[in-house]
């Protein structure tokens, strides 16, 4: 089972926090390679692990760094908004240690965090997340 473990200087100040690159999704890139287009290069980004977050989200440049074409329309309910209409996208996280995982995600603004990308509970369904609070570390399995 593929999985990575990180350890931060303070969990519970900076949240469980890793670095990833956000690609084009396999479906998205096997397009490209056919009309023999560019693909592009992934995007480094902090993502939080987030299990109050109902699905992946990127922050708003991502996709448009990436010339992601969305593939749905969907409404977020945020801490301070409800019904906030959001583009979907396909997407390839790439974790640590070489785990990655296709998904749809969300495109949201993001601003005033410290990541751009929230890693929800539509990938973490496919998981096991074990978070050591005393330890400052995590583990996410796929």
């Amino acid at each position: 089972m593929p999985s990575f473990t990180i350890q931060l200087p303070n969990i519970q100040a900076i949240g469980p926090v890793v670095e990833v690159r956000i690609g084009v999704g396999a479906e998205v890139e096997k397009l490209l390679t056919n009309d023999s287009k560019p693909v592009p290069t992934a995007i480094s980004a902090h993502a939080m692990i987030d299990t109050g977050a109902t699905s992946t989200v990127i922050r708003d440049d991502i996709a448009q760094k990436l010339g992601l074409q969305p593939v749905g329309v969907t409404f977020i309910n945020t801490p301070s908004s409800t019904n906030v209409r959001c583009y979907e996208y396909l997407v390839r996280l790439l974790f640590p240690d070489n785990v990655t995982v296709e998904a749809t995600a969300i495109s949201a603004p993001l601003q005033g965090q410290h990541i751009q990308c929230l890693v929800g509970r539509d990938i973490l369904t496919r998981g096991v997340l074990i978070y050591i609070g005393y330890m400052n570390s995590f583990t996410l399995s796929f």
